[in-house]
């Protein structure tokens, strides 16, 4: 096939990014072409595939496609490989911007640290009783550009996320778009620890952008934590959630930062 990739990694969560403005995948065989390459084992693999895009909006447009083909609105972590990858490869400034389903993403990129401002959130609930076979829990859900579900743990290393996080990402209480769901563990004044399970991916990822920042900000709204927090991924690395809590409940200025990883370049041949 001769298409060029490069694979990011952005605190766990990988992606293959793909240069489509001079379009080398033409729209109809977007979907079948991201299933094939995001395929472990088999192929690439990653958690996602991005195409970059012409934008008459901002720098670039991006067409975001989870490993299982569909469409997201916006991940936080693939905003924050894209950029650095925008930047380092002459498409846009260091402080750059991309057009996506959730609007326009603002990014600044500090070597492999990238910073992007995320869409303001909404759609916040509390206190939703999720019930499950043999079980229910109760949940806070927030969009951050994707919908997302939060439980607060004691201990996230216990939970039980492949059951859970299924039952809960097709519960009616979320259709007909569904949720990621997140396990948060409250470390300290100024930290999380999170584990989630992602839809498209339909498992646990490493690592989830959008996921910590629903987290962070719910948790400051329980008055748990303030800002800035930390959040600790299954991954290992951390990311940083900046965000300014005003007093009627809503929140501004929100930004996701975190490192990035170049792992490598190549060209798909054959799927």
């Amino acid at each position: 096939m001769g298409i060029s990739f490069t694979k990011m990694s952005g605190t766990g969560n990988d992606f293959v990014i793909i240069d489509n403005r001079e379009p080398v995948i033409e729209p109809d065989q977007k979907r079948p072409f991201v299933k094939k390459v995001c395929a472990r084992k088999t192929s690439v693999g990653a958690d996602g595939v991005i195409f970059i895009e012409n934008s008459d909006r901002a720098d670039f447009r991006w067409d975001f496609y989870n490993s299982d083909g569909s469409t997201a609105e916006m991940c936080g972590n693939g905003g924050r490989c894209v950029a650095r990858y925008a930047f380092e490869h002459g498409i846009a400034s260091r402080r750059l911007s991309f057009e996506t389903l959730a609007g326009i993403i603002t990014a600044e990129v500090d070597g492999a640290s990238v910073k992007v401002r995320l869409s303001p959130p909404h759609d916040a609930r509390q206190d939703m009783e999720i019930k499950l076979e043999n079980t229910s829990c109760l949940v806070d859900a927030l969009n951050t550009g994707v919908p997302h579900a939060i439980i607060y743990s004691d201990d996230v290393n216990r939970e039980d996320i492949p059951r859970m996080g299924r039952g809960i990402r097709f519960h009616e209480a979320f259709v007909p778009a569904g949720t990621n769901v997140n396990w948060v563990q409250v470390l300290d004044p100024h930290a999380l620890k999170i584990r989630t399970y992602e839809r498209g991916v339909e498992g646990e990822t490493l690592a989830c952008g959008t996921g910590a920042v629903a987290a962070a900000l719910l948790a400051a709204r329980r008055d748990k934590v303030e800002p800035p927090i930390r959040v600790e991924t299954r991954g290992g690395e951390s990311l940083t959630v900046h965000f300014q809590k005003p007093a009627n409940g809503s929140f501004g200025d929100v930004f996701l930062e975190g490192m990035t990883k170049t792992t490598f370049e190549g060209t798909i041949l054959e799927l």
